[in-house]
C-alpha cells in the first residue's frame, strides 16, 4: 500500500519514531540486493542472511511506511479466490498445494514473531461476515469444502444470533469464525523483522529509491540517487512500485485506494457492545469493510470507498461505514485516519516470478499481505538459493495483465471499483 495521504497513522503514533537508517551513499557490492522494506523484502532479507548471504535492503521511504505498515493487520487463511474457485481454475492438485502454502504462511508469521520476540499484539480469530443471503450460502459451502476436502477444522459457521453476539451488530445474516486466522499490529511486525534482519547482518538503507536496474551476465546494478549497488542477485519487493522500476511488471498490478480510521478509546459501556469479542472482521462485499479492536480499546475500521481521488478528509470517507455497522458510534471522535494503495492483481493471487537468471520479484497480494507477503519473501529467498519447489507452486499460477497502456490502467481503477460498488448494492 503506497503512501498517498500524509497524516500520521495510528500505528506510528502508538509505536513512536523508529531509529532512522541512513540512505545509501556511494557504491556497495553485496551478494543480494533487496528492493523494498515491507514484509516481502524483509522476509527475504532475513531468510537469506540466516543462510550466510551478504544482503543489502533499500527502501524508498522508511521501513513499513507503505502497505506493510499501513494495513488492517488481518491474518487471513487462504487467498482472495476461495479454494473452491482455485480447484475449478487450476485443478485439485494445484489448489491443494496452494492451500498448504497458505497454511504455511500463517504459521511462518507466528514462528517469526516467536523466534524474534516481536511484540506486535498477535491474537487469534478472524470473522468473515456475509453481507447478504446469497453470500451466506456461498460462505457456508466454502466452509464445508475446507472441512471435507482439506480437513480444516478451525473454521465454523455462526448463526445470525451467534454472529450478532460475537460482533455487536445485527447487519449480517451469518458469518464464519476462523480461529486459524487472526490480527496484529502490522508496523510493529515490520519493524521487528527489520531489527531481526539487521541483527543478522543485513544492511538497511532507508530513503533510498531505486532509479534503474541493469543486468549483465555477471552482476546486477541498481542505481539510486545517492549511490549504486552491485549484486549477484536482486529481489524486487516493492509491490505497486515494481512497475516503475521494471515497466514490464506494471500491467500486472493496480493501485487501489484503501482508507482506515481509528476511533478514540471507547467508553466502557460502548466497548462492551462494539465487537465484544477480540476478533478481527472482514465482510464479503467487493468493496469491503474490515475492522478490529486495538490493544488500547479503540475501533480500527477500514474500507474502500473512493475511486477517483484521495479525499482531503479520510475520516469522513470511513465514518459512514462505521456508523452503518455500529449505529451506537454515531458522531464518535476519530483520532487517526489515513489512506494508501493496495497492490491488487487481476486474478487476486500473488504474482511471483523471475526476470532472467538474476532478478526475482513478488507482489500483488490483493489485501492478504500480512500472511502471503511474508510467505512471498521466504519463497523468493528459497528460489534464489536454488530451492524452487515451493516458489514454483505460486509462480505457476498464470498472472493475467490489466491493460498494457498506463493511461488505460488509470481508467480501469475507478471504472472497476465503481462496477464492484454497484454489485454490492444489488
Amino acid at each position: 500500500m503506497a503512501t498517498t495521504h500524509i497524516e500520521r497513522t495510528y500505528y506510528e503514533a502508538e509505536l513512536g519514531e523508529s531509529v532512522a537508517q541512513m540512505p545509501l551513499c556511494g557504491p556497495l557490492k553485496v551478494d543480494v540486493c533487496v528492493v523494498g522494506g515491507g514484509f516481502t523484502g524483509l522476509g527475504a532479507a532475513l531468510a537469506l542472511a540466516k543462510k550466510g548471504a551478504q544482503v543489502a535492503l533499500i527502501e524508498a521511504g522508511s521501513i513499513g511506511h507503505a502497505a506493510s505498515g499501513r494495513n488492517g493487520g488481518q491474518l487471513h487463511s487462504g487467498y482472495v479466490p476461495s479454494q473452491t474457485m482455485l480447484t475449478r481454475w487450476l485443478g485439485a492438485d494445484h489448489a491443494r498445494a496452494l492451500w498448504d502454502l497458505a497454511e504455511a504462511a500463517k504459521q511462518l508469521v507466528r514462528d517469526l514473531i516467536d523466534e524474534h520476540g516481536i511484540d506486535c499484539g498477535l491474537k487469534n480469530g478472524l470473522v468473515i461476515a456475509a453481507d447478504d443471503r446469497a453470500a451466506a450460502r456461498t460462505l457456508a459451502s466454502e466452509t464445508d469444502d475446507l472441512r471435507t476436502r482439506y480437513g480444516y477444522t478451525q473454521a465454523k459457521m455462526l448463526s445470525d444470533s451467534e454472529t450478532a453476539a460475537l460482533l455487536g451488530t445485527d447487519i449480517y445474516p451469518v458469518a464464519r469464525l476462523d480461529m486459524g486466522g487472526g490480527h496484529l499490529q502490522p508496523l510493529a511486525l515490520a519493524r521487528g523483522l527489520a531489527a531481526a534482519a539487521q541483527a543478522r547482518g543485513v544492511r538497511i538503507f532507508e530513503h533510498t529509491c531505486a532509479k534503474s536496474l541493469e543486468t549483465s551476465p555477471a552482476r546486477v546494478r541498481v542505481s539510486c540517487a545517492g549511490g549504486t549497488l552491485e549484486a549477484d542477485k536482486v529481489i524486487i519487493a516493492c509491490d505497486v512500485g515494481a512497475g516503475r522500476l521494471v515497466p514490464a511488471l506494471a500491467p500486472f498490478v493496480l493501485e487501489v485506494e484503501s482508507f482506515i480510521a481509528v476511533t478514540s478509546v471507547l467508553p466502557a459501556e460502548l466497548a462492551a457492545r462494539v465487537l465484544p469479542s477480540d476478533v478481527a472482521v472482514a465482510d464479503t462485499r467487493h468493496v469491503l469493510d474490515y475492522y478490529r479492536k486495538t490493544m488500547d480499546g479503540r475501533l480500527l475500521f477500514g474500507g474502500r470507498a473512493s475511486y477517483f481521488a484521495v479525499p482531503e478528509n479520510v475520516r469522513e470517507v470511513v465514518r459512514p461505514r462505521i456508523e452503518h455497522v455500529f449505529p451506537m458510534l454515531k458522531g464518535i471522535a476519530l483520532s487517526h485516519a489515513w489512506s494508501g494503495a493496495v497492490g491488487v492483481s487481476r486474478t487476486g493471487m500473488p504474482h511471483l516470478g523471475r526476470i532472467g537468471e538474476r532478478v526475482l520479484f513478488g507482489h500483488g497480494y490483493s489485501g492478504h499481505g500480512v500472511a502471503l507477503a511474508n510467505l512471498g519473501g521466504a519463497l523468493l529467498a528459497e528460489a534464489l538459493m536454488g530451492q524452487n519447489e515451493r516458489f514454483d507452486v505460486l509462480a505457476a499460477v498464470r498472472a493475467r495483465p490489466f491493460a498494457r497502456a498506463a493511461w488505460a490502467r488509470r481508467l480501469l481503477i475507478p471504472a472497476g471499483l465503481f462496477w464492484y460498488r454497484l454489485c454490492d448494492l444489488v
